[in-house]
This record gives structure tokens, sequence and C-alpha cells, in this order.
């Protein structure tokens, strides 16, 4: 059987936390801009810290296991 929780987590993850692709955090003209489909390299940053703490938080701390097959 594989676990194929990581893979999930960390796909779901990425599409919603995409900068400009639902939110981008810092904006261009406001601090939180929604759906506007730019970004920067301040966005990609916050956007990347982001994941990197929803990751590790889903998979270290809580342990999201999905078991297929």
């Amino acid at each position: 059987m594989a676990d194929w929780g990581p893979v999930l987590v960390a796909v779901v993850l990425f599409v919603l936390l995409t900068p400009g692709l639902l939110f981008q955090l810092p904006g261009h003209n406001r601090v939180v801009e929604f759906g506007n489909m730019r970004t920067s390299g301040a966005a990609v940053i916050v956007h990347a810290v982001i994941y990197f703490a929803c990751i590790t938080i889903f998979l270290v701390a809580i342990g999201v296991h999905v078991y297929a097959g």
C-alpha cells in the first residue's frame, strides 16, 4: 500500500497557495488582493513561507496519511 497523503497535501496546498490565483499577499495596491493573476517577488516569498509552514503542520505535526491500494 502506498501512502498518498504527502503527495495529496502538497498538490492541494501548491494549487491553493499559488500567488495571484486565489489571493496575493502582499498585493500591488492593497495588502491582500483576490484573483488578480499577477505576482511579485515579495508575494512569492510570502506564499513560499506560508506553504512551508502549512505542509510542515499537515505532514509532521498532524501526520496526514492516505493509503491506496
